[in-house]
């Protein structure tokens, strides 16, 4: 239950901070660094006792590479998705009458940075916090919470930057989002998970 719990915590502040940094009168072109920055510090926090996931295509990619109990995986998906849903509603109430500006993406260009990008952060958790050659190092953290803001100062502008499908479904429920691109959020955001645990086990056919 400890594991769940940390999942809850760690995706209830990633996306409480998405939404208080962009609603409104947020935190402008700094908002990628906030994001990236919470991202960071729960992923140290909470490393030790889940993983510090915090992403369900994060939890799809580690299941896949055998570092997760097939167990496990519904519970850390619930909590994901749980927190987000609190986070949206919580910051829904904190912000209530604040002006937010709908997402108009191109469907097929943000289901490709999605896509790509949670590739990226996937790749990264797998090798810097799964992978026996980098087992014990201090930097996981930095690593995971710097690929999230360096994606979403590359990318936020295409897709609104979720690579994550409870923070797009935060997002959505923040009314940032049309309910037509959950799907093309959760479609990329999954496949890039998938296809990160595939290129983690070629390269690393030994582990």
């Amino acid at each position: 239950m400890n594991k769940y719990v940390m999942e809850f915590i760690g995706t209830f502040f990633l996306v409480f901070v998405v939404g208080l940094s962009v609603v409104g009168i947020g935190a402008g072109a700094m908002a990628p660094l906030a994001i990236g920055t919470i991202l960071m510090v729960m992923v140290y926090a909470g490393g030790h006792i889940s993983g510090g996931h915090y992403n369900p295509a994060v939890t799809l990619a580690v299941w896949m590479r055998g570092k997760c109990d097939t167990t496990d995986v519904p519970g850390y998906w619930t909590a994901q998705f749980i927190a987000a849903v609190v986070a949206a509603l919580l910051v829904g109430y904190l912000k209530h009458g604040s002006l937010v500006i709908e997402a108009q993406p191109n469907m097929i260009h943000a289901l490709l940075v999605e896509l790509i990008f949670t590739f990226a952060l996937a790749f990264v958790v797998l090798n810097v916090a799964t992978s026996k050659g980098t087992a014990g190092n201090s930097f996981y953290g930095l690593a995971i919470g710097f690929t999230v803001m360096a994606s979403a100062y590359a990318a936020g502008n295409i897709s609104g930057g979720a690579f994550n499908p409870a923070v797009a479904l935060g997002m959505t429920l923040m009314g940032l989002n049309k309910l037509a691109m959950l799907l093309i959020f959760w479609i990329g955001n999954f496949a890039g998970g998938a296809l990160a645990a595939v290129t983690f086990k070629y390269l690393n056919p030994q582990e």
